[in-house]
């Protein structure tokens, strides 16, 4: 029996991959003479691209990108430009790119990369904004630059309509019985617990979930807090999105503050494959999915309380 935090749902969800084909390989897609050559250090940017169409010539950290991103994937002939801090300078010259797009963390490399070709910063976690808001606005802008303004209307609207369905779904299911703490693990003693700012938080409103976490957050919508933490949330389920550090799973096993945690005791513990947690429509789209998918599949078969075998 796999531990009850490897547990997901069995079942893909076959609407959400129709989607994607029709998005990315539907009948609106630009010639390759109006699709303009786009270099990214962003993964956000990097997976908004490829949901409008268009494939950019390269992105950092490509490896990096396919276990933290996973969809949209990155067709093999994408180049790695390097580290996102710090991309390979020379490479992106080869590439000859009509414009590099940055987001605002990496706004310092902006006029060593203009050197190379235009260089545009798009932002999606901004200061006193409203992150789905925000979100729109940061598609549209990456769409005009790739020139597929058309085609990221189609994929906002899709994400609307495909959250409202979701949606519809889980209350005709009333699976939305208790407020979740969704977490990513950064090592075996400490997470990144999402509440307010955060794209999960975004969208779990949209689906009408409760967000159990009602500390404060920075400016990427997540706190870091030890195990302890998480203790004293004694109704709540929690949800682990993937993926997991190296080791972190077989540290849990023998985890004394993992044992104490309320959910973990009731074994209710749901884990999601890898959705970037900073990320744009591709990735709202994506949590939605899995996270609907997940609550669905505990109620149809609700956990075991028996205690897991190693």
């Amino acid at each position: 029996m796999r531990p009850f935090w490897n547990r997901e749902g069995p079942r893909r969800s076959r609407l959400v991959a129709l989607l994607l084909l029709v998005l990315l390989a539907g009948p609106h897609t630009a010639s390759a003479a109006e699709t303009p050559r786009i270099a990214t250090v962003d993964w956000t940017i990097a997976e908004t691209l490829l949901a409008l169409g268009v494939t950019p010539v390269g992105v950092a950290q490509t490896d990096a990108y396919r276990e933290w991103v996973g969809a949209p994937p990155l067709p093999d002939e994408v180049v790695d430009i390097g580290l996102r801090a710090q991309p390979n300078r020379e490479l992106l010259a080869q590439l000859d790119p009509d414009r590099i797009l940055l987001s605002p963390m990496f706004s310092t490399l902006a006029p060593s990369l203009e050197r190379i070709a235009p260089t545009s910063t798009v932002a999606l976690y901004t200061p006193g904004s409203k992150l789905w808001t925000q979100l729109k606005h940061a598609t549209r802008e990456i769409a005009a630059f790739a020139n597929r303004e058309a085609r990221a209307e189609e994929l906002l609207t899709s994400l609307e309509t495909h959250i409202a369905e979701l949606k519809q779904n889980l209350d005709a299911r009333d699976v939305a019985q208790k407020p979740l703490l969704v977490v990513q693990f950064i090592n075996s003693r400490h997470v990144r617990v999402f509440g307010e700012h955060s794209l999960y938080n975004a969208v779990m409103k949209r689906l009408g979930l409760d967000n159990a976490w009602r500390g404060t957050t920075n400016y990427w919508g997540f706190s870091t807090v030890g195990l302890k933490a998480l203790a004293q949330y004694e109704n709540a389920r929690l949800v682990i999105v993937k993926p997991m550090p190296v080791g972190v799973e077989q540290d849990l096993e023998t985890s004394v503050l993992w044992q104490h945690v309320p959910a973990v005791r009731s074994n209710d513990v749901l884990t999601l494959p890898p959705v970037w947690s900073f990320g744009g429509a591709p990735s709202a789209m994506r949590f939605a999915e899995h996270l609907s998918q997940a609550l669905i599949d505990a109620t149809t078969t609700p956990p075991s309380r028996e205690a897991p075998d190693a």
